[in-house]
């Protein structure tokens, strides 16, 4: 009996196991094959190798004003391309003359930004691949060795597809979606010219939000169907928010404050006003100098013990203004200084940390009216309203209760003074003791056990009794990581019932004196 049920059992299972696979379409491409993984070797980067490459949008095309129009007829872009003329993911002499820009920038290799999914096969992510490929090749018969393409897979297509399909990844469904969506974009690149880690084809993935449930399975599903047909694994590298196993982990947002994570990440700037339907955000480039010190903190890193990928966001996203490639309105500063300090990256330097806050021992604001700022910012939020408040002879911001009932104070610390680097700090702030409760602070950690994957770690930092005076607090942090996962920020303090007064904020560097 037991032995009948067993084999029943076995033969059930294999029937679930080989469903997902027998439905499963063919490839629009001819590269899956077994023998990939040998071919990757010959041309992979090292794994000890310092690697620079950027995010490359290819679904413009200025003859059709795809993603150069918004239906309502006005200019999708925020910058605009120096030769607009031909700029279109379907010609092979765009991609080429892209691709010879990213080689005068210094960089590696490019990851597509592809928004391909499972039999949608007639539209750009797939039609502008093909192109790309030749590009590459005439660049070979001229001599040259062109950048090498991984895959950035856009993963809004989770859920945003022409096919109504949300993927949820605890699923067989779900996980089958996640591994033919990649499958089919490495099938139309030949194994010579992906972009590898020790043989191991870079598969960069982008937010896990968009995936109706999430499992950690699903990447190891992703992992092995890809062994299975390409005769080697991928090099996953996910971002922040997915669950489960990767070779290495980013955080998506460099454009606005470089991070670390685990992932060099850097970016020029941002300018989404272009952009229907979306708040104003700007990070402005400061004539270059903000991307220029994006780099100096990342060189500022031991060389032993920094990461060995670095990553530029973008090439050419103009919707959102995070390009370096050549523009109207920049022409082509970025290329001179991406070559600049990839050359430095690549040889293994170390440089000096810049900027007005790198030899501080400490930085502060004080609040109230008008904010006076020395490398720590109060900054305001969606949850992070506040409002000017004098009370006990000090001055102040109070929060104010938001629409969606948030209440937080948020501030970001100067990245020449922290960002990821080794040692403690404290804390220090001057509260209005108003109430009865906890004030609690949150900070972006580098505790990937605390909520959010450390972005959110919580502390209760004091414990109000309702005195009505200033007070002083301070907490000390050993994991603080600062790289601006917390809504974009460092840290935020809250109170009870969302009130909260504070006057001065300040944080200190105690890595030489006793905890």
């Amino acid at each position: 009996m037991l032995r009948t049920f067993s084999k029943a059992f076995l033969v059930l299972l294999l029937l679930v196991l080989t469903s997902a696979e027998a439905k499963r379409p063919a490839p629009p491409g001819p590269h899956v094959k077994k023998t990939a993984g040998k071919e990757l070797l010959k041309s992979s980067f090292r794994g000890d190798q310092p690697i620079a490459g950027t995010y490359y949008f290819y679904w413009y095309d200025a003859d059709t004003k795809e993603h150069f129009i918004d239906g309502d007829g006005t200019d999708a872009l925020t910058d605009h391309p120096e030769r607009p003329e031909g700029y279109s993911y379907r010609s092979p002499d765009w991609h080429y003359r892209e691709l010879v820009d990213v080689m005068a920038a210094g960089l590696d290799f490019v990851l597509p930004v592809y928004w391909g999914y499972p039999e949608s096969y007639d539209q750009w992510s797939f039609i502008g691949i093909p192109p790309l490929v030749e590009a590459c090749r005439r660049l070979e018969r001229e001599g040259k060795k062109p950048p090498r393409i991984g895959l950035f897979y856009d993963t809004s297509t989770l859920q945003w597809n022409h096919r109504g399909f949300h993927a949820d990844l605890a699923t067989p469904e779900g996980k089958e979606w996640l591994y033919v969506s990649a499958r089919d974009f490495f099938s139309l690149v030949p194994p010579d010219l992906r972009a590898a880690v020790d043989g191991h084809p870079l598969l960069w993935l982008y937010s896990a939000a968009f995936a109706k449930k999430q499992d950690p399975a699903a990447l190891d599903y992703l992992r092995s169907e890809f062994e299975k047909d390409f005769g080697i694994a991928p090099f996953i590298v996910k971002e922040v928010s997915w669950q489960g196993k990767a070779d290495a982990v980013y955080a998506w947002g460099a454009a606005l404050k470089p991070n670390t994570f685990g992932i060099g990440a850097v970016g020029p700037g941002y300018d989404h006003s272009a952009v229907p339907g979306r708040a104003p955000l700007v990070r402005d480039r400061e004539g270059g100098a903000f991307y220029s010190r994006s780099w100096e903190l990342l060189l500022s890193k031991d060389p032993q013990s920094r990461p060995k990928i670095a990553v530029v966001e973008t090439w050419n996203e103009l919707h959102e203004g995070t390009e370096i490639a050549p523009t109207k309105e920049h022409g082509r500063k970025y290329i001179d200084l991406t070559r600049q300090y990839a050359g430095l990256w690549h040889a293994g330097k170390q440089g000096e940390r810049a900027g007005p806050f790198a030899k501080a021992k400490e930085v502060a604001v004080a609040l109230g009216e008008k904010n006076r700022d020395q490398g720590l910012a109060q900054k305001a939020a969606a949850d992070g309203a506040t409002q000017p408040v004098a009370l006990g002879g000090k001055s102040g911001r109070k929060t104010v209760r938001s629409a969606k009932g948030g209440s937080y104070i948020y501030f970001d610390v100067d990245d020449s003074f922290f960002c990821r680097d080794p040692g403690a700090l404290a804390v220090e702030f001057v509260y209005l003791d108003s109430g009865r409760g906890e004030v609690l602070f949150e900070y972006d950690s580098s505790d990937a056990a605390a909520p959010h994957r450390g972005a959110f770690k919580p502390l209760a930092a004091a414990a109000l009794q309702g005195t009505g005076e200033w007070k002083t607090g301070k907490i000390t942090l050993k994991d603080a990581a600062f790289e601006g996962r917390s809504n974009g920020h460092d840290f935020r303090f809250s109170g009870p019932a969302g009130e909260l007064a504070l006057h001065r904020v300040a944080v200190r560097k105690i890595r030489n004196e006793k905890n």
